[in-house]
């Protein structure tokens, strides 16, 4: 019969017998992998719900953004539809601007989906920072000192996005208006959120940011005013010159294409300024918007060949004045000769200061 000790007794025995370390490092890798096991058991369950959390945050987000980014995109898309069916009637040719709409459209619609993307994403991500435990001040701190230092570099990148997304959104223009925004002048060929291109009367492109936009006068927005000035001899009959005036501006809004672009009668307004030899007569017409310059022009035109027509003349350019044949003397403006000029004559020793006594002795 044989006789067997106790593990205590075992374990006793093999850290005082001197050399033998295997049992103890076999005891001891027993020991951290019965803890790991434990530990892996008694944390499975949250890494599964926390993993699960994060899967399904994610899930959602993208979701939440594609849904929301295609809604946009339809909506953009049935408005440009409703815009391309009104230009094809004859009042919505004249009130609806089809690209000027469709860049509008388009431009709103750009912004909205990045907004969308930038906030669910950013909200997702923050999310799933708090469901791993993690703390959050130090990063929001972080963020909002680098928003700043970013916000100082590139102000005048953020206000020039800033201002082109409330000019867009307060349709202030659109492509084909006909504008004045302080640096240049001229038609409007393409809205950007951080460029206005704009094409000057002489042919040139204008890049303007809209920062620096500080007013914006458009031309083409409701209605435009025609105004016309005929000046005319003050011998004249001015109730014969109304009276043509008046029929040439009839003549003219019954005539194709003036009849749509005149939206009310030729005006004759009165005199507007009299001289001793001449007088003028401001005339005005109500314009669909941007016509004024063209129906300037012809009703110019109208109204000179009536005047000549009616015996009405109008009053001569004045010449421009006659220089005077004679020059100038260039002597006339010099001062007459004088004696004291000389030091050595008469006059000038006459004046000479008396030496005082002292000086004359000494």
């Amino acid at each position: 019969m044989f006789w067997s000790a106790s593990p205590a007794v075992a374990a006793h025995l093999s850290a005082a017998t001197p050399g033998s370390s295997g049992p103890t490092s076999l005891d001891d890798a027993t020991d951290k992998a019965t803890n790991a096991a434990g530990w892996v058991q008694e944390n499975w369950g949250t890494w599964l719900t926390s993993g699960l959390q994060i899967l399904l945050i994610i899930v959602i987000a993208v979701v939440l953004r594609h849904v929301i980014r295609r809604t946009i995109t339809k909506l953009i898309e049935r408005m440009n539809r409703t815009v391309a069916a009104a230009q094809g009637t004859a009042l919505g040719g004249l009130l609806v601007n089809a690209e000027r709409r469709r860049q509008r459209s388009e431009a709103i619609g750009s912004v909205l989906r990045s907004v969308a993307s930038f906030v669910i994403m950013g909200t997702a991500a923050l999310t799933v920072l708090s469901v791993l435990k993690i703390n959050l001040a130090p990063l929001l701190a972080s963020a909002g000192v680098a928003g700043v230092a970013i916000g100082f570099g590139a102000r005048n990148l953020v206000t020039d996005f800033l201002s082109g997304v409330f000019m867009i959104l307060e349709d202030q223009y659109g492509v084909g208006d006909e504008i004045d925004a302080g640096v240049a002048t001229g038609t409007v060929i393409e809205v950007g959120l951080r460029v206005t291109k704009l094409r000057g009367p002489n042919g040139a492109i204008w890049y303007i940011r809209n920062g620096e936009v500080k007013r914006i006068g458009n031309l083409s927005q409701g209605w435009s005013t025609a105004a016309v000035d005929v000046v005319i001899a003050a011998d004249q009959d001015l109730e014969r010159a109304r009276e043509t005036i008046t029929g040439a501006g009839e003549e003219m809004s019954k005539a194709e294409p003036w009849n749509e672009q005149l939206w009310e009668p030729v005006e004759v307004l009165g005199l507007s300024e009299v001289h001793l030899d001449t007088v003028t007569i401001s005339v005005s017409a109500k314009t669909m918007p941007g016509k004024a310059p063209g129906v300037e022009r012809e009703l110019r035109w109208r109204i000179k060949r009536a005047l000549d027509a009616a015996g009405v003349h109008l009053a001569p350019r004045p010449l421009p004045e006659e220089e005077d044949e004679e020059a100038a003397d260039p002597s006339a403006g010099m001062a007459a000769p004088s004696a004291l000029n000389n030091p050595l004559s008469p006059q000038s020793l006459a004046t000479t200061p008396i030496a005082s006594p002292s000086k004359m002795g000494k």
